[in-house]
């Protein structure tokens, strides 16, 4: 059994501690729950993989994952479902608020979507498939035998396909992740992370365990007085006395998102006047880097926790750019993580914290516009789909028509804080870091404000001239499909296999 600090890494499912980079063949399966008994018994005997260090590593991995409705069919008792937040038991297309929230209008709307967009037809599990290259059709024949047949049905079978370190768009993918800090090395204290750090406490991505507030997430919690088979499950680590149903399992996002790579690559050569310089200096200023990855933002001289000095694509903020002279504010990796700390840049010691507390002391408008990085990030673990098409193939007329895309994967603690934060405040906002009427140039919507001003625009500062803005910006990516599911831990998966733990609750056909 692997431990570190606490941690058991043979109850985490592999994904949360390994991308699973070396299996390049993936396969997503949306399933529903045929026979519920069944489903507990193949449950029983599936072949997880947990994240233990393995010597030689895996050559297959399997991950599960469960909606809300999966777990209730399922057998889960009411009483531990209702342990889970709301957004989860509700889902991601629970609500028309939530939806408009997220950016899920006009053409993202759920009744668009080609799975997932009806509340009450949402998958009950989410099965992840990896393996190495050929060796995915002997992996699936192993994973879905007889016992598999009779308990699920196939809803559907998510694209992948690999194309390298790169995303549809053709830009350098998966740079820019939190470290996790299994080893509790690093304070969860409020207001004392002065500045930017990449070293994120556990509890932001594991259930269980303390977050960046130094607080457990709440999550579902059993008596095992009341509940025998509760007794298979690890103690919660704030109160011993009970079960915890979610410890060492995460909330897991996925949202299928179409990219339009010939409209992407064909707008920016009509804007740029067909100069091939042009189209990547703009393409670039969208992203925030270089295609080969290269950030626009300077290299940050001083230390980054969680970020090797030599990790050069990596090693930055923007403390150096506040005016977005090199990364413009609105381009998609400052959106999507500001790299922002708790206090502005030079404020330091307790008095000068409290006085910018209290509000004193502002000497730039933009020092408060962006919420602190650390709350909210996100551990994205997505695939893209679809066959490769390179930009200089992509600008012409004749480019090959083909979905292509991103099966958008993101674990965390919390929805709301994490994803829906920031897909809502940082990516879909028209107000940004003191930019406004403008989104995320690569996944915002374009949709006009309420009093018709238009949200299509993208503005770069010019350092010698006046700001340089493009117009009428297309939407580049599209929802295709999108769903809230729990990754147990292991433990948590044997307690889901046993038929006493579904209580009086009767299977579902």
């Amino acid at each position: 059994m692997e431990k570190s600090n606490g941690f058991d890494y043979d109850d985490l499912q592999g994904l949360l501690r390994f991308g699973f980079g070396k299996l390049t063949e993936s396969c997503f399966m949306l399933l529903d729950i045929s026979d519920a008994a069944v489903a507990r018994q193949w449950l029983a005997a599936a072949p997880v993989t947990s994240a233990a260090t393995a010597s030689p590593p895996p050559v297959t991995a399997l991950q599960l994952a469960f909606s809300a409705p999966g777990l209730r069919t399922l057998g889960l008792r009411e009483a531990v479902l209702a342990g889970f937040s709301d957004e989860f038991l509700t889902g991601m297309a629970g609500d028309e608020s939530r939806s408009r929230r997220l950016g899920d209008i006009l053409g993202n709307a759920p009744p668009h979507w080609q799975w997932g967009g009806e509340p009450e037809r949402v998958p009950a599990v989410l099965l992840l498939l990896y393996a190495r290259p050929g060796g995915m059709a002997a992996w699936r024949q192993r994973v879905e035998d007889n016992l598999f047949a009779a308990a699920f049905r196939v809803r559907a079978i998510l694209p992948t396909h690999n194309i390298g370190p790169i995303e549809p768009f053709g830009f350098a993918d998966g740079i820019s992740q939190p470290v996790i800090d299994w080893e509790r090395r690093q304070s969860t204290d409020l207001h004392e992370r002065d500045r930017y750090s990449n070293l994120l406490a556990a509890g932001e991505v594991v259930l269980g365990y303390p977050n960046e507030y130094g607080l457990y997430t709440t999550r579902p919690l059993i008596d095992p007085r009341e509940d025998g088979p509760a007794q298979v499950l690890p103690e919660a680590e704030e109160t011993p006395s009970l079960k915890d149903f979610g410890r060492n399992g995460s909330y897991l996002v996925i949202r299928q998102l179409q990219q339009d790579v010939p409209g992407f690559w064909q707008f920016l050569d009509r804007e740029a006047g067909s100069v091939p310089e042009k189209r990547e200096e703009l393409a670039a200023k969208m992203v925030g880097r270089q295609r080969d990855g290269a950030p626009l933002a300077p290299r940050e001289a001083g230390d980054i926790p969680g970020i090797p000095p030599e990790a050069a694509f990596n090693h930055f903020t923007y403390e150096r750019d506040g005016q977005g002279h090199h990364c413009p504010i609105s381009a998609h990796i400052r959106r999507a993580n500001p790299r922002s700390g708790d206090f502005p840049p030079g404020v330091t010691g307790f008095f000068p914290r409290l006085l910018k507390i209290l509000g004193f002391g502002r000497q730039r408008p933009d020092e408060d516009l962006v919420a602190s990085a650390r709350f909210h990030r996100l551990l994205r673990r997505g695939r893209s789909y679809g066959p490769l098409l390179a930009p200089e193939d992509a600008v012409k007329p004749e480019a090959p028509a083909a979905e292509r895309g991103l099966q958008f994967i993101v674990l965390g603690s919390s929805i709301s804080r994490q994803f829906e934060f920031v897909q809502n405040a940082w990516v879909m906002s028209s107000k940004f870091g003191g930019v406004q009427q403008e989104r995320d140039p690569l996944l915002g919507t374009r949709e006009p404000l309420a009093n018709g001003e238009a949200t299509d625009s993208f503005r770069r500062p010019d350092p010698g001239g006046p700001v340089r803005q493009t117009r009428q910006l297309p939407q580049f990516v599209t929802v295709r499909g999108g769903g809230y599911f729990f990754m147990p831990g292991l433990r948590a998966l044997r307690y889901l296999a046993t038929s006493s733990a579904a209580g009086s609750t009767k299977d579902h056909a």
